[in-house]
C-alpha cells in the first residue's frame, strides 16, 4: 500500500496481509497448441538437467524456485525428475507468493504430468502439497494407491483439508498421466485424467483460514513422512479453475515442455502492446504531441493518430518497425534534435524508444490523447483510503447510529482538494490533529450511545468475562464496526481490553464503551483497509473489501447488512448477484446524495460559501444568492439525472432549471419571455435524518427555459459562471471548459507571469482583452487552446446575469468556434445556446464525464494503465443509455473496482 505522509498514532489496530497475482493473459488460437497462461501462478518444467534448484517457468514475480533435500535420491532426465528414493522438492521458506494469490482468488487448479513408481503409495502420498506436517494444510494433491486424492483447506473443512476429494479406484497407475484438479470461487470442484473429466463435486467455504507460512513441497510431506516416489514430468499451479476446453488444451500440448511453445504468439503481442501503451505512448503525448498533433500538425507530421504517425510527414516515414537505423525519429531523438524544446529525453527513454521500433513498432493505440497521461506520476495503484469527513460522519451514523456531523465539522480538520476532488487518496494524510480529533469524537460518540443495547446485537451474554465468550463478541461486534472480519491477532489484542478492564474491577459497559471508542479509533474504521501488498500486478478484491468498494462508491458509506451477508454467503464472486446489489444501491435515497457529492466535487461548489463579489459592481447581490445559485445547480442535477432519467451529457443544455424568487429575478426571468414556472421543488427525505427536510434549499421553483435562449444547462448558471470572479474572466471559465468539459491540456503559466485578471474597459471587453492576449506570439500558443471556448460566455456577466452590453458600454458577442480535443478543425457557433447543443452531441464531452465520475468514485487520479478500463465503462454505459445509474454500474462492474491493483512487495520475496 501507498505510504502515508504522516504516521498514524491512532488507538487501535492495523492488521492486514497481502496476497498477489498476474493479470489475464489474452488466450491464443495458434495453429500449434500452447499452454494456458490465464493466472497462472508458478510452472515447473525440470528441463535444468543438473543441480539441485528447480526454477519456476511461469515468468511470475517473485519466482519460487525449488531446492531438492537430497539431490543423491532423484535422477535428471531429459526434461524429467525421477524422484528414486525419499527427499522432497520445496521453497525455502513459505510460499507466499502462491499461497496469497490463491487465498485471494479463492479459485485453484494444480496440474502435472507424473508417472507413479507404482500403485501402492498411500498417506496419501504427497505429488503436491501446500502444507505444514502431515495433520495442517493449505491443499494437497496425492496418490492413495491407484487413484488421485486431493484434500483442501476452507472455512468448511477441517485443517487437514478433509473431507478429501478423489477419483474412483484404478484410475492411477504407473503409466504417464495427466492429472489436474481445479476448483472455482463458488466450490465447484473437478478431477482430469488425461484431458477427460472423472470427479465433479462440491467444496464449500472458502480460503480466508488459509495459512500463509506453509512452503510449496513436491515429493512429500514438508515434515518428509508422506514420500511419493515417480517421475514429474511439469508442475503448473494457478489462482483459477481451468475451464474444461483449457484442461484439455493443455493436456494436447503434452508432458514435455522442450520443443514446445509454452506461450503464445498473441500473449507476447498483449505484451508488446502494454509495453507501448505504458512505456512509449506517455512519451510521445508528453514530449511529440505539443508540435505533432491533428491540429499543429508541424513538419505535416500527426504523432496522434496511429494512421498518420505511420505515414509520416513531408520527410517521408518517420518509423520503419523493426529498423531503429532507418527510422528518422529514432535519429531526431538520438541526436537531441526532439523534442526541439524543453528537456531532452533521458538516455533510459531513448532506450525505450529503440527497443520499440526494433520490436516491431506495435502501435495498439488509434488515437494519443494527452489527457491519459496526464496523471503518469501516479502508479494506478489503489490508495489506502481515509474516510473524507462526509464519508467518517456517514460510517459514524451507519455503524453506531449516533449523528456527529456538527461535532465532525467542527473538530476534524478539513479535506483539501487535489486533483479536483477532496477524496483524492494520496491527499488524505493524517496528522496529530486527525488523531487527537479521531479520539475526541470516539469519546463523544460512546457517551451518546446507547452501549448495552448496542453490545446485545452481538452477544446475549452481558458479563464480563475473558473467556471465548468475550474473543466471540469481539470478533462479532468487530466484524461490523470494522466492516470485515477481524483476524485472531485482532481479536486477541482487543479482548485484551476486556480483560484489562476486568483485573481493575470494571464491569462490563464499561469494558465494551473501551472497546467501541478503541474500535472507532482503528486505522481499520478511519481507513478503508485493503490488502494490497503483492507483485505489483491485478488481482480480485475479497468479498468483504468488494462490499466496502460498492459501498463508499455508490453510496459514500459503510455496507449495510444486507451486503454484509452478500459477503458471509459468497455471492460476490457470481456477477449476477453482485448486479442485483448494484440495482438495489442505486434505488436507495443514498445513492441519490452520493451523487449530488460528485456534482459540489466537479464544480467545486463549495467556493460560493466564500464568495465575496464587489458590491459596488454588483448592487443587486444579497446575502444568500451564492446559496440559491448553489441550490440551483443541485436540484437541476437532481431532476435530470434522477426525476427524468436522462444521459449525463444533457447536463449541458437540458432546457429545466430551479430558482428561488430572487434567484429568479437576478436572472431577469420575468422580462425574457415566455416561460413556464413548474411548481415547488419536489422535496425528498433525508436518509440520515429523522425530519422531513429539503435536499437542497428553500423556496425553489421548476421552470421550463426552452423559451430562454440564454438559460439551459449547467455553464449557463451562476453557480459555474461565477468562477470567472468579479471580471468575468475568459480565463478562469475558458480553462474550466477546456480541462473540466473537455479534458484537455495546456501549459501551465510561466512562473513569475502576473496572473491578475485584466478588468475590460470603454472600447475593451473582456472578449477583447482575450483576442489581445491571442495576437501576442507569447501567448497564443497557450491561449489560443482555451479562451475561445468562453467566448460563448461573455454576455454573462461575473454573477451570471445576461447583459447585451458591459457596464462601460461594450457590445458583447456570444458567437466563436470550439476545437474539441484529438481534432484537426474547430466547429463555429453563434450563440451559447448553440455551444450548449455542440457539447452535449460531443462524443469527447461524453468521455470526460466518464473519467470525472470514474475518478471521484475510485478516489483517485487516472491515466495511461487505466484507460482501457475506462473505455469500456464508457461503452458499456452508452449502451445503458449513458445515465449516471448506468454508468455507475459499469464503474462497479470493472476492474477498476472488482480488482485491486497491488503494489510490488521489495522487501520480501519467495527465493
Amino acid at each position: 500500500m501507498k505510504r502515508m505522509g504522516a504516521s498514524v498514532l491512532i488507538v487501535g489496530v492495523a492488521l492486514w496481509s497481502s496476497v498477489a497475482g498476474p493479470l489475464d493473459a489474452v488466450e491464443p488460437h495458434a495453429a500449434e497448441p500452447v499452454r494456458v497462461m490465464r493466472n497462472l501462478q508458478a510452472l515447473y518444467t525440470f528441463d535444468e538437467g543438473q543441480g539441485d534448484t528447480i526454477r519456476d517457468r511461469s515468468g511470475v514475480a517473485p519466482r519460487l524456485d525449488l531446492v531438492i533435500d537430497k539431490p543423491s535420491e532423484i535422477q535428471w532426465q531429459n526434461g524429467e525428475l525421477l524422484v528414486r528414493s525419499v527427499t522432497k522438492v520445496s521453497s525455502v521458506g513459505p510460499a507466499k507468493k502462491i499461497n496469497r494469490a490463491l487465498k485471494r482468488s479463492n479459485a485453484v487448479t494444480i496440474e502435472v504430468w507424473i508417472q507413479p513408481d507404482n500403485d501402492r503409495q498411500s498417506g496419501p502420498a504427497r505429488i503436491v502439497s501446500l502444507s505444514a506436517n502431515a495433520s495442517k494444510r493449505n491443499i494437497t494433491l496425492g496418490q492413495e494407491k491407484n487413484h488421485v486424492d486431493v484434500r483442501l483447506r476452507t472455512t468448511k473443512t477441517s485443517t487437514n483439508g478433509t473431507p478429501s476429494t478423489a477419483t474412483a479406484t484404478r484410475t492411477l497407475g504407473k503409466r504417464l498421466t495427466h492429472v489436474v484438479y481445479t476448483r472455482n470461487r463458488k466450490g465447484v470442484t473437478h478431477i482430469y485424467l488425461n484431458g477427460k473429466q472423472q470427479v465433479v463435486s462440491k467444496v464449500a467455504g472458502n480460503f480466508s483460514n488459509w495459512d500463509l507460512s506453509y512452503p510449496l513441497v513436491l515429493a512429500n510431506e514438508a515434515s518428509t513422512n508422506r514420500p511419493w516416489l515417480g517421475t514429474f514430468h511439469l508442475v503448473a499451479i494457478y489462482s483459477c479453475a481451468l475451464t474444461a476446453t483449457e484442461v484439455e488444451k493443455n493436456f494436447k500440448v503434452g508432458a514435455q515442455a522442450q520443443g514446445k511453445p509454452l506461450v503464445s504468439p498473441v500473449h507476447v503481442l498483449h505484451q508488446k502492446e502494454q509495453f507501448f501503451e505504458t512505456k512509449i505512448a506517455p512519451m510521445l503525448a508528453k514530449n511529440c504531441l505539443e508540435c505533432h498533433d491533428s491540429s499543429s500538425k508541424k513538419g505535416e507530421l500527426d504523432l496522434s493518430r496511429k494512421a498518420a504517425a505511420l505515414a509520416g510527414g513531408e520527410s517521408g516515414k518517420v518509423v520503419v518497425p523493426g529498423k531503429s537505423s532507418e527510422s528518422y525519429l529514432w535519429e531526431q531523438i538520438v541526436a537531441d534534435e526532439m523534442p526541439p524544446e524543453g528537456a531532452r529525453l533521458s538516455e533510459q527513454d531513448k532506450l525505450l524508444i529503440k527497443q520499440w521500433i526494433d520490436d516491431g513498432a506495435v502501435w495498439s493505440l488509434a488515437q494519443l490523447d494527452p489527457a491519459v497521461y496526464a496523471n503518469e506520476n501516479q502508479v494506478a495503484t489503489n490508495w489506502v483510503q481515509r474516510l473524507t469527513l462526509s464519508e467518517y460522519v456517514q460510517t459514524v451514523h451507519s455503524a453506531v447510529g449516533v449523528d456527529i456531523a456538527k461535532e465532525a465539522d467542527e473538530i476534524l480538520p478539513a479535506d483539501l482538494r487535489a486533483d479536483g476532488f477532496s477524496n483524492t487518496a494520496y491527499n488524505l494524510n493524517v496528522d496529530l490533529k486527525h488523531v487527537q480529533a479521531y479520539s475526541r469524537l470516539a469519546e463523544i460518540i460512546v457517551t451518546r450511545m446507547d452501549v448495552l443495547k448496542f453490545a446485545a446485537r452481538f452477544s446475549r451474554s452481558q458479563k464480563l468475562s475473558t473467556d471465548d465468550t468475550m474473543r466471540q463478541f469481539v470478533a462479532s461486534m468487530g466484524k461490523w464496526l470494522l466492516r470485515g472480519p477481524l483476524e485472531e491477532r485482532e481479536v486477541t489484542l482487543y479482548s485484551g481490553i476486556a480483560t484489562t478492564v476486568a483485573s481493575v474491577g470494571g464491569d462490563y459497559q464499561e469494558a465494551v464503551s473501551l472497546l467501541i471508542e478503541a474500535m472507532l479509533q482503528s486505522p481499520r474504521f478511519i481507513y478503508r483497509m485493503e490488502q494490497q501488498r503483492g507483485d505489483g500486478t491485478a488481482w480480485p478484491v475479497d468479498q468483504y473489501e468488494l462490499a466496502s468498494r460498492l459501498s463508499y462508491i455508490l453510496w459514500g458509506g459503510p455496507p449495510d447488512q444486507e451486503l454484509m451477508r452478500a459477503a458471509d454467503d459468497g455471492e460476490f464472486y457470481d456477477r449476477e448477484l453482485i448486479e442485483k446489489q448494484v440495482v438495489r444501491m442505486l434505488n436507495d435515497p443514498r445513492a441519490v446524495d452520493r451523487s449530488l457529492q460528485f456534482i459540489v466535487e466537479w464544480l467545486d461548489l463549495g467556493r460560493l460559501n466564500h464568495l465575496r463579489p464587489n458590491r459596488e459592481k454588483f448592487p443587486q447581490w444579497y446575502d444568500g444568492l451564492a446559496a440559491d445559485m448553489h441550490a440551483e445547480t443541485l436540484a437541476f442535477f437532481q431532476d435530470v439525472v434522477w426525476q427524468q432519467g436522462r444521459p449525463l451529457v444533457d447536463l449541458l443544455n437540458a432546457q429545466v432549471t430551479y430558482a428561488t424568487p430572487g434567484l429568479a429575478a437576478h436572472y431577469n426571468f420575468q422580462q425574457q419571455g415566455n416561460f413556464q414556472q413548474q411548481g415547488n421543488f419536489q422535496r425528498q427525505k433525508d436518509p440520515f435524518s429523522e425530519d422531513d427536510v429539503p435536499s437542497v434549499g428553500e423556496g425553489l421553483m421548476r421552470y421550463d427555459v426552452s423559451s430562454v435562449s440564454s438559460r439551459g444547462g449547467l455553464l449557463t448558471q451562476g453557480s459555474v459562471l461565477t468562477m470567472g470572479g468579479d471580471d468575468a474572466s475568459m480565463v478562469t471559465r475558458g480553462l474550466f471548459v477546456l480541462q473540466g468539459i473537455l479534458r484537455g491540456m495546456v501549459k501551465d503559466p510561466p512562473p513569475g507571469l502576473d496572473t491578475t485578471p485584466v478588468p475590460s474597459k470603454p472600447g475593451l471587453s473582456q472578449r477583447g482583452i482575450a483576442e489581445q492576449r491571442i495576437a501576442n506570439g507569447s501567448c497564443a500558443g497557450c491561449h489560443l487552446k482555451f479562451e475561445p471556448l468562453a467566448y460563448g460566455l461573455e454576455k454573462y456577466d461575473g454573477l451570471g446575469a445576461f447583459h447585451h452590453k458591459d457596464e462601460h458600454g461594450n457590445r458583447l458577442r456570444e458567437d466563436g468556434e470550439i476545437l474539441f480535443p484529438g481534432t484537426a478543425k474547430p466547429v463555429p457557433y453563434q450563440s451559447s445556446a448553440e455551444l450548449m447543443d455542440l457539447l452535449a452531441a460531443s462524443e469527447r464531452v461524453g468521455e470526460s464525464l466518464t473519467w470525472k465520475v470514474t475518478q471521484f468514485s475510485v478516489g483517485r487520479p487516472l491515466n495511461g494503465a487505466d484507460a482501457r478500463i475506462i473505455d469500456s465503462i464508457h461503452q458499456s454505459a452508452k449502451r445503458g443509455g449513458g445515465t449516471y445509474s448506468a454508468l455507475m454500474t459499469a464503474i462497479v462492474m470493472s476492474d477498476l473496482v472488482q480488482r485491486v491493483q497491488t503494489e510490488a512487495d521489495e522487501l520480501e520475496t519467495d527465493e
